[in-house]
């Protein structure tokens, strides 16, 4: 097994990584392990694809029958003058 060392770690974050780990009844050390396992295991997997992401959320409120809006043209932008 290897050994980390990390400097230079605010007290503050020091202090809720004890608490945390208190919390679950585990050392400071085991807590880390267990965090940084579980943040490079969820960055391991590939992210969804933001259609299917929207598809699984919205799908059952979605229908064929559904029609857009129709669409209007943009309104004219305001002209710029020169000392106003």
């Amino acid at each position: 097994m290897a050994a980390l060392t990390i400097r230079n770690v605010d007290d503050a974050l020091k202090t809720q990584l004890r608490i945390r780990a208190a919390q679950h009844g585990v050392s400071m050390e085991e807590e880390a392990r267990r965090i940084l396992r579980d943040a490079l295991a969820r960055a391991g997997t590939a992210p969804t694809p933001m259609g299917q992401r929207l598809l699984s959320r919205f799908g059952g409120t979605a229908s064929i029958d559904f029609t857009p809006p129709a669409r209007q043209a943009p309104r004219t932008p305001p002209l710029w003058t020169e000392g106003a």
